[in-house]
């Protein structure tokens, strides 16, 4: 079984077990950040239904700093559930890859040798889940970007599983 069926399965039963408790509102959480690319997130509610979210991540030996604006909606389906909410949003993206990086991840363009500046454009899709009686939040999220700097092109692989501890 490869590994991101696993992930999906392990998120799937966890979301299903999940259901049963009710979930808190919070302003701002920190937590990790883990699938092809893994770093540290923090997320940081505006108001009831706008997100701001601030990602580091290691990638192609080195790192990106990411910043997106996210609009939050709770589902309309009868899942009984206060706590599981999606969003989608945008953002912008800035990192250095070091060593030789070519597209054998992603859809980036020619190997460049060396080091080399990125700066971009992000989207963000994703689902959220917020624990009511522990001070967690978990969410899975699919963040497609566009490389406008650097080794340009774009790239949909960033799936990634966020545990995030709830500061207030």
């Amino acid at each position: 079984m490869t590994k991101i069926v696993k992930k999906l399965l392990f998120i799937g039963t966890f979301l299903l077990l999940a259901t049963s408790l009710n979930a808190q509102d919070y302003y701002t959480s920190v937590g990790i950040r883990a699938g092809l690319t893994n770093g540290l997130t923090v997320k940081h509610y505006i108001s009831d239904i706008d997100a701001i979210e601030g990602t580091l991540v290691i990638r192609e030996g080195g790192f990106v700093l990411t910043g997106l604006y996210e609009y939050v909606n709770e589902f309309r389906f009868d899942f009984n559930t206060d706590g599981l909410k999606w969003f989608y949003g945008f953002g912008a993206h800035v990192g250095y890859w070091s060593g030789n990086v070519d597209n054998t991840i992603g859809n980036f363009g020619d190997q460049v040798e060396g080091g080399v500046t990125i700066i971009g454009a992000d989207g963000v899709v994703g689902v959220e889940y917020t624990f009511e009686n522990f001070p967690m939040n978990i969410s899975v999220d699919w963040q497609p970007t566009f490389n406008l700097i650097g080794n340009s092109g774009w790239s949909g692989d960033s799936i990634a599983l966020s545990l995030r501890y709830i500061i207030n």
